[in-house]
């Protein structure tokens, strides 16, 4: 299963595009769609640059999410799922109850837990909030 254009534009939404590196609120450098991968200050992107990165960087962290799940997931939980480990990482998706109730056959309980990971340096932030609203709305999409 590879990330569907729902997932791709989703975290362009959530993410925005930025040209030049910049600190998130996590204080990690970052650049274009959000990526974070051998980021340096000084660093420039383009728009179409940014894109292809982003398509790449989601077929990678797609590819993890399917290595630790042991469920099915339908395209839309993919989908929700790869963007949330996007923004949040493999390691933290890894060691989630969230993938613990999952992987126990619990698909009812993943949007509330999605919703726990609205944080940044220990402060909610609403952004983050929105987006995890999204992501667990993708969830539960027919």
């Amino acid at each position: 299963m590879t990330p569907s254009n729902d997932c791709i534009d989703m975290v362009k939404h959530f993410e925005g595009f930025k040209a030049v590196a910049y600190l998130c609120p996590a204080n990690v450098w970052t650049i274009g769609y959000g990526r974070t991968k051998n980021v340096k200050d000084g660093d420039i992107t383009s728009m179409p640059q940014a894109t292809r990165d982003l398509e790449e960087e989601l077929v990678e962290f797609g590819n993890q999410v399917q290595r630790v799940v042991d469920v099915e997931l339908s395209q839309n939980e993919f989908d929700a799922l790869t963007s949330w480990t996007y923004n949040l990482g493999v390691g933290n998706l890894q060691s989630s109850t969230l993938l613990k109730k999952l992987n126990a056959g619990d698909k009812d309980s993943v949007p509330s837990e999605m919703l726990r990971w609205n944080k940044a340096a220990g402060k909610v932030l609403a952004g983050l909030t929105t987006r995890r609203q999204a992501e667990a709305d993708l969830w539960e999409k027919e």
